[in-house]
């Protein structure tokens, strides 16, 4: 079980979660520091101070006070009014994602939420209810709000969950797992919606995925410098050494690695090709400082992760409710529109790579990969594909973050549209990681036409596990499933546990 409040929590934290289902419970701190923070909250009910969240309506709604008998009502009144949110459902692992993190940034103590009603935020997790919580509809300042309150529906017996991936009522979901629904106390509804957690759980999930991605790239490459008979000059340390960028330096040393004692390169060490194109000489300048654009979202997103983004916050020691912007989705947004930017241009040198695989004229290899060209249409359409796919991520990587419209009557006048910008990520990083097999594909078939001729240990290895899923293409055959399989074994992860289990751990960042 993972206990919340005791240490910040880290990326693989929250893939354990989300993905591996662990469990989750309050330490004694965080129940102490909620404890302390309540006290407060009941203070300044007794003395009738109006005071924003606790006692007042919300946004420009703040100046109307809420009599005593009408509180719980209006936090129930405002999780049911935000419940406005559109599209897909949010995958369950997103989902789940949200939750975590939500439950660990109230377990900080300064959001004058219960114990007890964080404690069943966290049941809801551990006995697998999923808050069916539309994808759309969040701006990204003053928290989710729309997608946060539909994850708070649920807690209410309101609204809709998930289960085995269909809608059902809340409620109903509830009951089936053995919980009750939670009534509400004072300023417990806004604690529950004010925050970023649904664009830092995306991008968390995101960037534990690149990580995969980053060095599955670095494979592809090293695959496709085999099959074009490429050198590893470019590799060289050296060339890091001067230039002093890690991921650079990161990316050499893994294509060195995976290319080591390949017959291929050795025999063609003293051929008449000069250098190489960029898409294989400057592999490791593209790869690495997307590497490094990876490193910085982490960083953003690993604070951002343990944050308290509520509004108002308590202030444990002095009990000052204070007002500010800590809701506001900045810091995701930018570093999300940063790492689009990155993953879209892992993806488009990898589809320059295929280019060059399928085009006789460049890769000294059949045409279009094909022994039998004109019958048979080979690869052709293979890079039609990944050069779909690459024109759909420049579209999706323009900035969300540029973008903002006034909200709440204009009190809320810039907003960060950071859960877009996670968003975009999310489909750009799947759309690359479709452009990365189409390439190992290329690449592998590229390999065959090398036989007797071996590649390195990693190339061998990384061919290997291709060819246990996609047979070589002799004969024109449909080729989406190929496709699928081999985006199976990235997703799955046994082809990089293939890879690394012949020359060892590869670098991500």
């Amino acid at each position: 079980m993972l206990a919340i409040g005791e240490a910040p929590l880290s990326v693989r934290d929250v893939v354990r979660v989300a993905r591996g289902r662990e469990r989750i419970g309050l330490s004694e701190g965080a129940v102490g520091r909620m404890g302390a923070s309540r006290a407060w909250i009941d203070k300044i009910l007794e003395s009738g101070q109006p005071v924003y969240g606790i006692n007042t309506g919300f946004g420009e709604l703040s100046k109307i006070f809420i009599p005593h008998d009408k509180r719980e009502e209006l936090q129930r009144n405002l999780i049911l009014s935000h419940c406005a949110g559109v599209g897909e459902y949010l995958p369950e692992d997103v989902a789940r994602a949200v939750m975590l993190l939500r439950v660990n940034s109230l377990a900080a103590g300064y959001s004058g939420i219960r114990a007890e009603t964080v404690a069943a935020l966290a049941e809801l997790l551990n006995r697998g209810v999923c808050p069916a919580m539309p994808c759309k509809g969040s701006v990204g300042a003053s928290g989710d709000l729309a997608p946060l309150s539909h994850m708070a529906a649920v807690l209410l017996g309101e609204g809709v969950a998930l289960s085995g991936g269909s809608p059902v009522p809340a409620r109903r979901a509830l009951e089936d797992a053995g919980l009750a629904p939670v009534r509400l106390a004072a300023k417990e509804g806004l604690a529950l919606i004010n925050g970023t957690q649904v664009m830092t759980a995306i991008a968390a999930l995101v960037c534990a995925d690149a990580e995969e991605l980053m060095k599955i790239s670095d494979v592809a490459a090293a695959l496709s410098l085999e099959a074009l008979q490429g050198t590893r000059t470019a590799f060289d340390p050296r060339f890091a050494a001067i230039r002093a960028h890690p991921g650079h330096a990161a990316t050499a040393r893994n294509v060195l690695r995976l290319t080591r004692d390949s017959v291929i390169i050795r025999n063609h060490a003293n051929c008449a090709k000069v250098q190489d194109a960029y898409s294989i000489r400057c592999a490791p300048q593209v790869h690495g400082a997307s590497k490094d654009a990876l490193r910085r979202a982490l960083e953003a997103i690993g604070a951002e992760m343990n944050a308290v983004t509520d509004n108002p916050v308590i202030m444990p020691d002095t009990g000052e409710i204070m007002s500010g912007g800590n809701f506001h989705g900045q810091p995701v947004a930018l570093v999300m529109d940063y790492l689009k930017v990155a993953l879209a241009e892992i993806a488009n040198i990898s589809e320059r790579r295929t280019s060059r695989l399928v085009d006789m004229h460049l890769s000294d290899l059949p045409m279009f990969l094909t022994s039998y060209p004109g019958v048979n249409s080979g690869f052709m359409i293979l890079q039609y594909t990944a050069a779909s796919l690459v024109s759909e991520n420049k579209v999706l990587a323009h900035p969300a973050s540029v973008d903002s419209i006034p909200t709440s009557a204009n009190q809320e006048d810039h907003v960060s549209m950071g859960t877009i910008a996670a968003r975009q990520a999310r489909e750009i990083l799947d759309n690359a990681r479709v452009v990365l097999a189409i390439e190992l594909i290329a690449a592998a078939q590229g390999i065959d036409f090398l036989a007797p001729m071996s590649p390195g240990a990693g190339t061998a290895a990384a061919h290997a596990r291709i060819r246990s899923a996609v047979a070589h293409l002799d004969e024109d055959r449909i080729l989406a499933p190929d496709i699928a399989a081999v985006q199976g074994l990235i997703t799955g992860g046994s082809l990089l546990g293939a890879v690394e289990g012949a020359v060892g751990e590869l670098e991500a960042v």
